[in-house]
């Protein structure tokens, strides 16, 4: 006589508020090199979206052209995506953002990208303060043409043919700070922990939220030499500050000694969490976060955590005074003027 073995009952599935496994937030098989950075930012960002609970056909993935443009492939397949034209991303994020104002925007863009043919348009972006998540995935190096220095590579820094680099760089935090962004981070594709942390913010915030996060490109950039390499970054790293995130839906209670560290309430409702290192520092303080920037540079130092955060400004929607339905959902009769008005404007030029 056969009997069948019991199975045990299969472990339950892990599943955030949303009632959705984090498998729900997965793309594509990556076709990048193996152990590129840029991998490990799209696992962190599939990490985020999943703790967060971010309805996926809600997100609007946005890319220009590059190694960096082609990872929105790599997570939330049920999304929407765009890919446009090399440097010209922000253009096309900010019709899709104005035409649809409940979709959460994610523009991922490369050093090239952003910082050489794309820095007329990023420049235009910042000063609007779309409200996006701008991720910059920075190797310093254009990694889809034979790893030539990009405008984000260090002074004195090194090729691994030897070339050494006499340009000094364009620095994304600085000009995010300048002209307008009001969340500015910067990172390390080698810290996963405080990418998370970062991006989470940058989701609860309703602004242009630019994060440069050091993206080591293991092909062309990765030597000794090489200021954005995994090992010079491991080194080299220096936080600002300890972040954490306390999301809109948690009743949490965070519980720190006076001075120590400063919460600030984002749009949405969740909060960032500052804890103070060595550094006395308050990233709120724009001319602060400024003259930080050009220390660090002077320093030769890799400064990690939030740089600047400003939660009073407009956004482009709130300066437009765009109405609370998305655009794209309105009837023709609400969008589409009526010939008598046509006819008054007509009449009015003669």
């Amino acid at each position: 006589m056969s009997t069948t073995a019991k199975q045990p009952p299969a472990p339950p599935k892990k599943v955030n508020r949303l009632g959705l496994a984090q498998a729900d937030y997965r793309g594509k098989p990556s076709t990048l090199c193996k152990g590129c950075g840029h991998d490990s930012i799209s696992n962190q960002l599939i990490k985020a979206f999943y703790e967060y609970g971010v309805e996926p056909h809600r997100v609007a993935k946005l890319s220009g052209i590059g190694c960096s443009s082609k990872t929105p492939a790599y997570f939330l397949s049920k999304s929407h995506g765009f890919n446009a034209v090399h440097g010209r991303m922000p253009s096309v994020a900010t019709g899709a953002v104005l035409a649809n104002r409940d979709l959460v925007a994610v523009g991922v863009s490369g050093d090239g990208d952003t910082a050489s043919i794309g820095i007329g348009q990023f420049v235009h972006l910042l000063r609007r303060n779309l409200p996006i998540v701008y991720i910059v995935e920075n190797n310093g190096v254009y990694g889809l043409t034979k790893g030539q220095f990009s405008a984000t590579a260090d002074l004195g820094s090194k090729l691994k043919t030897g070339v050494v680099n006499e340009l000094p760089a364009v620095d994304l935090c600085g000009l995010a700070v300048e002209l307008g962004a009001t969340y500015v981070a910067r990172s390390f594709a080698g810290d996963p922990k405080q990418v998370v942390t970062l991006m989470k913010g940058a989701f609860g915030h309703s602004g242009t939220a630019v994060l440069d996060i050091i993206s080591p490109c293991v092909t062309f950039n990765n030597h000794a030499g090489s200021t954005k390499s995994y090992t010079w970054g491991k080194e080299n790293e220096e936080l600002i500050q300890d972040v954490g995130f306390v999301p809109f839906f948690d009743e949490i209670d965070v519980d720190y000694d006076e001075g120590e560290a400063k919460k600030v309430k984002l749009h949405d409702g969740s909060s960032i969490i500052l804890k103070k290192l060595e550094r006395d520092y308050d990233p709120t303080n724009r001319r602060k976060a400024l003259e930080l920037l050009l220390d660090s540079d002077e320093k030769k130092q890799f400064l990690t955590g939030l740089i600047y955060l400003d939660t009073k400004k407009e956004n482009l929607i709130e300066l437009l005074d765009v109405v609370d339905e998305p655009l794209a959902t309105l009837p023709l009769d609400r969008v589409r003027p009526p010939k008598s008005a046509l006819d008054d404007v007509m009449e009015s030029l003669k």
